[in-house]
């Protein structure tokens, strides 16, 4: 299981060996798998002060948590190619969440515990403040890119009447520069290919004689070539319809082309540069469009290549992270850890609080080995522990005894200090 509770107990000997009973019982019963959680003896100050911090150490407990399942969502995005790798890119400093938390050990460089309370705080709430800034606009950028390129593809996805068709024509397939000759694009439905090829001619005067030919097809129909004189356009257009083939309005202009061509390339260029290679917003067959996408393949050119093609071989070269995903990792981990400092701090000042003066305790980190056993487990603790809070823990054992203005029941009733973590940041 992702899920653990970090408890803590006074550091008496009663208490001490109350620790005891319980890892005796938990370890028998195979309900979970303990262990210390260090925590450093920090300059505790004034009472009032703890009570402050201990609202302010809350909120920033459920800002972290937001924060860093924002990132691994990210993640999540960046790598849309990858998701069953996701899990092993969200580490903190280099290991898996599972062993940091198991093995946490205070950072006494970065979070100095001589400093006062309130100043390690305050350097985690402006960490994670950052943190926060900078993925909101790295993913911004990284969105609005998504989004124009998958623009870009919806111009190249559907059939041959919505489609774009520019990346199936080529400059050979028209007549240009001609003050009296037009070449029309015509979709023809495949069980009219013989009729077209046997009347087209005849649709209307002045059709050039054999200037047919096949260019693309998709699962529909067909994409034709006809070369007629331009002064016949609309008398051929209405006899096309007529006869259930569809022109499709297209000018070939070369210079446009490119441009567009050009755009895509540098689009997705800066997508495999600057963030993530295996994310292929153009790769045919992807799942982005995939009950939209229809294949085109040119036809009657051997030399050109398919639709797409061209962008799937440049997708093909130096995949790998890009800056995005470098980042995610690196200030994900930032952020983990920031988060279980956090958590630390809160056991430290809830435990000052409830236990007093001086600072003794004992934290534990508690892995509940299943589900099922959480109930069981919850009911171990408060039995062992019931001492710390007699009147608390006799209102559950007598439900007539009630206390005016407290509410306790055996899902919310800890005698000991408690805070749960949970792990599954992808759930």
């Amino acid at each position: 299981m992702s899920e653990f509770w970090l408890i803590s107990a006074p550091g008496d000997k009663e208490n001490l060996q109350a620790l005891e009973r319980m890892n005796t019982v938990t370890s028998k019963s195979n309900l979970s798998y303990n262990t210390k959680f260090a925590i450093p003896d920090f300059k505790v100050g004034t009472l009032d002060s703890l009570v402050g911090l201990s609202d302010e150490l809350g909120k920033l407990d459920t800002f972290a948590e937001s924060l860093i399942k924002r990132m691994a969502q990210s993640v999540v995005e960046v790598m849309e190619d990858s998701k069953g790798k996701v899990q092993e890119n969200l580490l903190a400093n280099g290991v898996d969440l599972t062993s940091f938390v198991t093995h946490f050990e205070w950072d006494m460089a970065k979070y100095p515990a001589k400093q006062p309370l309130v100043n390690v705080v305050d350097t985690l709430a402006k960490q994670l403040a950052q943190i926060e800034s900078d993925l909101k606009s790295r993913t911004a950028a990284y969105s609005a890119l998504k989004a124009t390129l998958e623009n870009l593809e919806k111009k190249s996805t559907g059939n041959l009447f919505t489609r774009t068709l520019s990346d199936i024509v080529s400059k050979e397939d028209f007549v240009l520069d001609s003050e009296y000759l037009v070449t029309l694009l015509v979709i023809v439905p495949k069980p009219s290919y013989a009729q077209w090829r046997k009347t087209y001619e005849s649709l209307s005067d002045m059709v050039v004689p054999r200037s047919t030919k096949l260019i693309a097809e998709d699962n529909e129909g067909g994409l034709f070539t006809v070369t007629l004189f331009r002064k016949v356009i609309d008398d051929f257009k209405i006899k096309a319809k007529e006869n259930k083939f569809t022109v499709r309005e297209f000018f070939y202009d070369e210079k446009e082309i490119k441009r567009e061509r050009e755009e895509m390339t540098r689009l997705l260029s800066d997508k495999k540069q600057q963030y993530q290679t295996s994310c292929v917003a153009l790769k045919k067959g992807s799942s982005t469009f995939r009950d939209h996408k229809v294949k085109v393949t040119p036809l009657g050119n051997p030399d050109r290549p398919a639709a797409g093609q061209t962008d799937r071989e440049r997708e093909s070269e130096g995949e790998g992270e890009g800056p995005l995903l470098r980042w995610l990792k690196v200030n994900f981990s930032e952020a983990f850890v920031a988060w279980i400092h956090i958590k630390a701090l809160r056991v430290f000042v809830e435990s000052v609080l409830r236990y007093g003066l001086p600072v003794n305790f004992q934290a534990v980190l508690l892995q509940p080995h299943k589900k099922s056993a959480t109930k069981r487990l919850r009911e171990v603790l408060n039995s062992v522990f019931r001492h710390l809070d007699e009147v608390a823990a006799a209102s559950l054992l007598d439900a007539s005894v009630e206390i005016p203005g407290l509410q306790l029941s055996n899902q919310d009733y800890f005698p000991y200090v408690y805070f749960h973590l949970d792990l599954g940041l992808l759930d």
